[in-house]
């Protein structure tokens, strides 16, 4: 199956559980269409990482057998992916008060102004963070029963559920240890990786890669191997988000420029050029991070000092080190020929990239 016919594959699902999810709140009320919306939106676009590393992680082991008789099964299990990014996504935007999110208006603001525009009564933020955090909290819902009502045989879903579970615990953890270190204004790169391991690395592809895997009744070994591969990468993955975060293209990325200053985010990048800015570079860096109004010329002094200090080297060189342990730990795992090839084509996808 080509990246394309994947995509296809999950949106298919997608589609349909939306419109069904559409019929179910027009009954509730017409006044709910909004919600839909806004997530319908959203979910039109994506690089789908999360679903297909859960479905390679179970073609890379399945037997013969359970290629024919659950291809489409597990594609139903991994579009459950996508609505529990649905989620973490709102909900990060309202926590970091983004403005967009893929080019479109964050879900939050929608919503604000949709107060705004009809006069409503009370704060128009207030309605439109409430708002949002409830079509977060509905994406969470259909996340779950997407995945755990896929068309499998019981044992290979009560396989997967302990580590579903995990994965939602690992990721709202990592969302809160991120808020924490902002509020902190912590630049620890231990912590800063801690951050990158929980939030991201083991939620965008190691347990991803677990929930395939454990489908289709995967050894220990193959789930080590898959460990391996998915934390080095996942990391690598989030480094390169944090690059773009300051120094990609908005056009490309759906984001205004220096978005992760703008937010406050302190990154294994930021944390970099804390340990080796003078204190002048220091002094100015706090007072960049998290300011709102943050301008283009605020946007360029931070990338000087993140280039000065070496910081984006040494974070590109990380990537490069994760990219090549991803590789080591792949070449090295017991899975087959084709699922090794469509995993070493994931990991150009996940660091090789401009959004």
């Amino acid at each position: 199956m080509d990246s394309a016919a994947f995509r296809a594959g999950i949106q298919r699902v997608v589609d349909r559980v939306n419109a069904e999810e559409t019929r179910n709140l027009a009954i509730i009320s017409p006044d709910l269409a909004p919600l839909m919306d806004s997530v319908i939106a959203l979910m039109s676009g994506g690089k789908r990482l999360r679903p297909a590393f859960c479905y390679w992680g179970w073609r890379a082991v399945a037997l013969e057998p359970d290629l024919i008789a659950h291809h489409e099964a597990v594609l139903e299990a991994a579009a459950g992916l996508e609505f529990l990014q649905s989620c973490a996504l709102i909900h990060d935007d309202v926590m970091d008060g983004s403005d967009t999110r893929r080019g479109l208006p964050a879900a939050h603001r929608v919503f604000e102004k949709m107060h705004d525009q009809s006069q409503w009564v009370g704060q128009a933020p207030t309605f439109g963070i409430g708002a949002a955090i409830l079509l977060g909290d509905l994406c969470l819902a259909w996340a779950d029963q997407v995945f755990l009502a896929a068309p499998l045989p019981i044992e290979a879903l009560q396989r997967a559920k302990p580590i579903y579970d995990l994965m939602r615990t690992e990721l709202m953890a990592g969302q809160y240890l991120d808020l924490l270190e902002q509020a902190r204004s912590n630049t620890s790169l231990e912590r800063a990786r801690t951050v990158v391991r929980y939030k991201s690395a083991k939620y965008t592809i190691e347990r991803p890669l677990h929930l395939g895997a454990s489908l289709a009744g995967a050894s220990d070994a193959a789930m080590q191997a898959f460990s391996r591969y998915g934390l080095a990468l996942g990391e690598a993955f989030q480094l390169r988000d944090d690059v773009l975060g300051v120094f990609g293209d908005p056009q490309e990325t759906g984001k205004p420029a220096g978005d992760d200053i703008r937010e406050g985010k302190r990154t294994v990048m930021v944390s970099l050029a804390y340990a080796h800015a003078t204190p002048a570079e220091q002094a100015t860096m706090t007072g960049l991070l998290g300011k709102p109004d943050l301008d283009a010329h605020d946007v360029a002094t931070a990338r000087e000092i993140l280039s000065s200090t070496g910081a984006l080297a040494q974070t590109e060189l990380l990537i490069e080190q994760g990219i090549s342990s991803a590789y080591d730990a792949l070449n090295s795992a017991p899975i087959s020929d084709e699922g090794r090839s469509a995993l070493a084509d994931l990991i150009e996808a996940s660091t090789r990239r401009a959004t």
